[in-house]
C-alpha cells in the first residue's frame, strides 16, 4: 500500500461546500526519499523504504551515513516501508504530497499522547459510584469489585483498571483528503489524528 511519511502540524477548521464548518487536521507531508528498494531475490520480500526530516549531523552514525550515500541522499530522521507501492520508484527519488488528490480516502498512524498512569473512570469511562451520602467519602472514582469470592478465587485476565493510558501506536482509518496544497507541502484531512503537534505520522492510501 503506498503512502508517504509527514508530521502533524495542527488543526484547524475550513468551510465545506454547504457553508458548514469542518474541522481539519493539517499534516506537512513529504517530500520523503527513496532510500532502500527491497526485492524478492536479496531481501525475500518486495518494499519501498521512504525516509523524511533531515537528522542532524552531529547524531549522524558511521551506519547510517553508508546506507544513505547509496542513494546520495543526506541522513533522515524517520525511515518507513512501504508494500504493494502503486508507482515504480528508483533510488533517490523523491516522493512529495501530490502523489495524494482531493477526495481521497487515507489511514493515518501515528503515537498518541501520553496521559501517564490514570484511574478507570478516565481510562475506561466508568461512571464512579453515584452517591455520596450514607458517610461514603472517598470511593467515587473506584472501579469497585474486580472479581468473584471463593470461587474463581482469582482476577480474571484483561479486567479494565487503573494504569498507564495513550503513549501508543493508533491508526484512523479513512480520513478524507480535503485540501492538497503542492507548494508548501500540506494535506488537509477531514477529522482529528492521533498524536501532539511535530509529531511523526504515517500516511497510507
Amino acid at each position: 500500500m503506498s503512502g508517504l511519511i509527514g508530521k502533524k502540524i495542527g488543526m484547524t477548521s475550513l468551510y465545506d461546500n454547504d457553508g458548514k464548518s469542518v474541522a481539519c487536521t493539517v499534516l506537512e507531508a513529504g517530500p520523503c526519499f527513496v532510500s532502500q528498494i527491497k526485492t524478492n531475490d536479496k531481501d525475500g520480500y518486495q518494499a519501498i523504504q521512504l525516509s523524511f526530516d533531515d537528522k542532524n549531523e552531529k547524531k549522524v552514525i558511521n551506519s547510517e551515513s553508508g546506507h544513505f550515500k547509496k542513494a546520495n541522499l543526506n541522513v533522515k530522521k524517520k525511515i518507513v516501508e512501504f508494500k504493494n507501492f502503486e508507482t515504480e520508484l528508483a533510488l533517490g527519488d523523491t516522493v512529495s504530497v501530490e502523489h495524494f488528490s482531493e477526495g481521497d480516502f487515507v489511514d493515518v498512524s501515528a503515537r498518541s499522547k501520553g496521559k501517564g498512569f490514570q484511574g478507570v473512570v478516565k481510562r475506561h469511562g466508568f461512571a464512579g459510584v453515584g452517591q455520596a451520602t450514607h458517610g461514603q467519602h472517598n470511593r467515587l472514582r473506584a472501579p469497585g469489585s474486580i472479581g468473584a469470592a471463593s470461587y474463581p478465587a482469582r482476577v480474571f485476565k484483561g479486567i479494565r483498571m487503573a494504569g498507564q493510558m495513550g503513549n501508543k501506536k493508533v491508526k484512523t482509518l479513512n480520513l478524507r483528503v480535503i485540501k492538497v496544497v503542492p507548494e508548501k507541502n500540506l494535506l488537509i484531512l477531514k477529522g482529528c489524528v492521533p498524536g501532539p503537534k511535530n509529531t511523526y505520522v504515517i500516511i497510507e492510501k
